[in-house]
């Protein structure tokens, strides 16, 4: 990886000032389908320059229209709601699903590393990774296994807290340096850019309570897999304070709206999606959430906390 350091006091203090004020008409957390009012961020002059970095949380695999095959990147993924909304003047989508922090710094196929798309010109930077790094289409996989074998316990619970210790709070912990580092570089990159980094959706129903069949994970398990990504998040939410980034909660906004839901209300497609969509990942509606909710909080301006 590479050395670049946190810029100096005085360029945090010009990109705090500087970059992305911003007023909006009733830019609060809205549903889906409603379509959030623009935030006007105010980047050097009227120039707004926004990245969009991330995995397929990001890219938005399968929603149409897909635009970068390789990828799986929509052009209805919240980075492009956002760009549209807040009338950027340059926009650059380089997420990829797939990706953990090392695409970073290291190509994925026909995408470079996304840390190239970061300049001393960039205004806006939104990042959201992590998930892959702690090994999320694994874990699905292996939930969906056990889950089968025993519906009523918590075999994947049980699997992963074998050796005594959870083997995904671990790999959380794990990933927040690797955060850190990231953030880091982009910072040395784009000293003067605002930097978001935007948290994962709820995947799960938030009071625990399971759907097995429709998502095959065992009852049990349905709490211990939803306060893993409360984990997740929380950590991505404290590498970003101690890294001069705003963070964005995208779980809240989503609760009552995960892959056990009817399709009607459901953001989050299931293991079997009925929405163009990837198998637990956000479908157009979801995106759209996402989107409301970086527009929201660059309206608010609130600094980097």
């Amino acid at each position: 990886m590479t050395n670049d350091r946190r810029p100096a006091d005085g360029a945090r203090a010009r990109r705090r000032a500087a970059v992305l004020a911003a007023a909006v008409g009733g830019c609060a957390l809205v549903a889906a389908a409603t379509t959030p009012a623009a935030a006007h961020p105010a980047g050097r002059g009227h120039r707004l320059d926004y990245v969009a970095l991330g995995d397929s949380y990001t890219s938005g695999p399968g929603i149409p229209t897909q635009v970068d095959a390789d990828c799986a990147r929509s052009d209805r993924n919240y980075p492009s709601l956002v760009a549209r909304r807040a009338r950027a003047t340059t926009f650059t989508d380089v997420s990829c699903s797939g990706a953990t922090t090392v695409q970073m710094w290291q190509a994925q196929g026909t995408n470079g590393p996304q840390l190239d798309a970061v300049s001393r010109n960039t205004d806006l930077v939104t990042l959201q990774i992590g998930g892959n790094d702690v090994g999320f289409g694994t874990i699905i996989a292996t939930c969906a296994r056990l889950g089968v074998q025993d519906p009523t316990g918590s075999p994947c619970e049980r699997s992963y807290e074998a050796s005594g210790q959870d083997a995904l709070a671990l790999a959380v912990r794990r990933t927040a340096p690797k955060v850190t580092e990231v953030l880091r570089a982009v910072h040395a990159r784009a000293p003067h850019a605002r930097v978001v980094v935007v948290g994962y959706p709820d995947l799960l129903p938030d009071d625990g309570v399971g759907c097995f069949p429709q998502v095959p994970f065992a009852q049990g398990d349905f709490a211990y897999l939803r306060d893993t990504e409360k984990r997740l998040n929380l950590m991505l939410r404290t590498v970003a304070g101690r890294n001069h980034a705003a963070y964005v909660d995208t779980y809240g906004p989503t609760v009552g709206h995960d892959m056990c839901k009817a399709p009607a209300d459901r953001w989050i497609e299931p293991l079997q999606p009925a929405a163009p969509a990837a198998p637990a990942h956000p479908n157009a509606r979801g995106e759209e959430a996402m989107a409301g909710a970086v527009l929201h909080r660059l309206a608010g301006n609130h600094g980097h906390r």
